[in-house]
């Protein structure tokens, strides 16, 4: 039987009809320290089957918009064969005028759907919501491993990076300061976020890592750092994005679950449900 996204009802996961397509990306190829994002997909959608569907924020049923759960990205042979199989399969939808999100995964999924975007949509912004740079050109023999996972966007796209707080000091060629948010600069103020915005263009790409998040609300995760985002800061930033910039798609990456610690993995849940409030 063909499984639908958060269990919905079929007519709100036919393909044809949804305003939104799903594609989970199973990979964790590349990482360095803790393995496990590749069952972060399956952790989400259980989650997901289990979490109640009426947003009480934005007062809807947000998956009446139609949400069709793709199948999932299953290319493992090699990051750049992973990268290019997933760019094809971004690039499909995109064609199909559906909205594209997609679950991974370790933050090397990313590489090929923002490459799908920045094809498609002229002058995009990349807003990455992350504790790591990942601005490295290449990392043990590949540009297509986790800690590349926005060089290219920082060389094709309008990149704006937010809640880093740890990175390599080869990386600091690699960023544009003025457009970089730092952990310890946002923790205790609201001001960056409309300034962040204002430095954006109308068409927005939005990649968040969650590890962005302060391992207090989301420990499992591939590389957890002190310091990090609550969720509603979160939200609100989001929302604020989404309401003045076109938002054209968005991924989430390097949920790392531990059977132990659900929390996350329905923190991971709601944060997709709750984009997906204020994009529609």
């Amino acid at each position: 039987m063909k499984r639908n996204y958060a269990g919905i009802p079929d007519e709100f996961a036919e393909y044809g009809s949804a305003k939104v397509v799903l594609i989970p990306v199973p990979y964790d190829g590349t990482s360095t320290w803790q393995k496990g994002a590749d069952k972060g997909p399956e952790a989400f959608l259980e989650a997901s089957e289990n979490m109640e569907l009426y947003d009480i924020e934005t007062d809807k049923c947000t998956y009446e918009i139609g949400i069709h759960l793709n199948d999932a990205v299953t290319e493992n042979s090699s990051p750049e064969a992973m990268t290019e199989a997933v760019y094809q399969a971004v690039k499909k939808e995109i064609e199909a005028k559906k909205f594209v999100t997609m679950f991974g995964g370790e933050h090397s999924v990313s590489i090929g759907a923002i490459r799908a975007h920045y094809q498609a949509y002229d002058n995009l912004t990349v807003l990455q919501i992350d504790a790591h740079a990942d601005l490295r050109p290449e990392y043990h023999g590949s540009t297509c491993n986790h800690a590349c996972a926005v060089y290219e966007a920082s060389v094709k796209t309008n990149l704006i990076q937010v809640g880093i707080r740890s990175m390599d000091d080869t990386e600091l060629e690699h960023m544009d300061k003025s457009k970089t948010y730092f952990g310890h600069q946002i923790h205790d103020n609201e001001a960056w976020m409309d300034k962040s915005i204002g430095q954006m263009t109308d068409n927005v790409y939005i990649t968040i890592d969650l590890d962005a998040f302060d391992p207090s609300e989301l420990p499992s995760t591939g590389t957890p750092e002190p310091g990090g985002m609550r969720f509603y800061q979160m939200c609100k930033y989001l929302k604020k994005v989404m309401e003045t910039k076109n938002v054209v798609g968005f991924d989430i990456v390097e949920l790392c679950p531990n059977e132990k610690e659900r929390s996350s993995d329905f923190l991971a849940a709601k944060l997709y449900y709750k984009m997906l409030s204020y994009q529609f």
